[in-house]
């Protein structure tokens, strides 16, 4: 039996293929229909026909087998059996709400962040599939505007909402998302003037191991990663390479592989706009930060780090899919197909999501 390193090895190896090395193939995203065929080890994205045109901003893949949908229209999808059918599990009467995070435990239990001014900010959980729905957290601040949310385990998580009086606040649980809690805000440094969060891909507020949490912002004069080691009590707040000065630019996502090495990627998210400079890189738990030397060619919404890799990292946005085999430092482009977040699982697989209800797993 092979085991998980020489599985993750053998992984690394398919999805690192030079692109140039193979002819084009005319299906996949980027020709808009699923591809069939392996053209010879070519990594590409598979397209799953998830029966709806919502938007999937909210991603958390459990399994190979295993992934959650959250988007427009208080959509929320399931699957169970690797994409090849889709339940729709979205909560009654949520028509109205803005889905764009999922955190999901397994294939029964799920959290959901819906976004929005005052009580359209809602968090609602799920114990059975998606089959009943129980709200946990409805915003009661008209000032509150909540973006992402993250979890360190299956009991432990935070939420976080554009500044309110001057700071970002953090809601926490510590029961699996059951109930929720605003912590002080004493620990958290003053934000700049039109600083916030972007609710674009569910990676604006990601942890790694048990306590080590990370924060992304854009909006304001310079693009930052806040960091708190300690489950969002205690705040230091580091400025990025990533190019702001305008309510469109910043940093969008954000990935850690462990509590040490991160990359943040984002840019200008209008269509018409460059973004030069779109994507960092951090080896000391985000105190310091780097502009990567080949940067995505356009402005970028989600990352993450390939399964049990330390060098290889996926970033994808509305105009395709780079990917990084040095930590973040350059990047190449795999794909011209539309996504706006991804995720990887530790069964070595990677799914990726976004406009007109497009959902892919990633083929190798």
């Amino acid at each position: 039996m092979l085991t998980a390193g020489v599985c993750a090895a053998a992984f690394a190896a398919a999805i690192t293929v030079p692109a140039q090395a193979h002819e084009p193939s005319g299906h996949g995203p980027s020709g808009g229909k699923p591809s069939h065929g392996k053209p010879h080890g070519q990594p590409r994205w598979e397209l799953k026909d998830s029966g709806t045109d919502a938007r999937f901003r909210g991603l958390s893949a459990v399994s190979r087998n295993t992934a959650w949908l959250a988007g427009s229209a208080g959509t929320v999808l399931r699957t169970t059996d690797g994409g090849a059918s889709w339940r729709n599990v979205s909560p009654p009467g949520a028509a109205e709400l803005e889905f764009r995070d999922v955190e999901a435990f397994d294939s029964r239990r799920a959290v959901v962040l819906a976004i929005g001014e005052g009580e359209a900010s809602r968090v609602l959980r799920t114990e059975d599939g998606g089959a009943t729905w129980t709200e946990s957290f409805r915003n009661t601040d008209a000032k509150a505007f909540y973006d992402c949310m993250t979890f360190f385990d299956r009991r432990h998580g935070l939420a976080m909402s554009d500044p309110v009086d001057g700071r970002f606040r953090i809601l926490s649980t510590s029961d699996g998302g059951r109930s929720w809690k605003v912590l002080p805000a004493a620990g958290m440094p003053a934000a700049q003037q039109g600083e916030a969060g972007f609710a674009a891909s569910g990676q604006c507020l990601v942890g790694s191991g048990p306590r080590d949490v990370w924060l992304a912002t854009g909006g304001a004069p310079r693009a930052r990663v806040l960091h708190s080691a300690d489950r969002g009590l205690t705040w230091t707040a580091t400025d990025t390479p990533v190019p702001a000065g305008d309510p469109a630019r910043g940093v969008f996502a954000l990935a850690f592989r462990d509590r040490t090495h991160g990359i943040a990627v984002g840019g200008d998210y209008r269509a018409d706009q460059a973004s030069p400079e779109a994507a960092a890189v951090s080896g000391d738990g985000g105190r310091t930060w780097a502009p990567a030397t080949t940067p995505p060619p356009a402005y970028r919404s989600g990352v993450a780090w390939l399964p049990h890799s330390r060098t290889s990292a996926l970033a994808v946005g509305p105009t395709g899919t780079d990917l990084t085999t040095d930590s973040g430092r350059t990047w190449r482009t795999l794909d011209t197909g539309s996504y706006d977040t991804v995720d990887c699982t530790s069964d070595l697989a990677c799914w990726a999501s976004g406009e007109k209800g497009r959902v892919a797993r990633l083929a190798r």
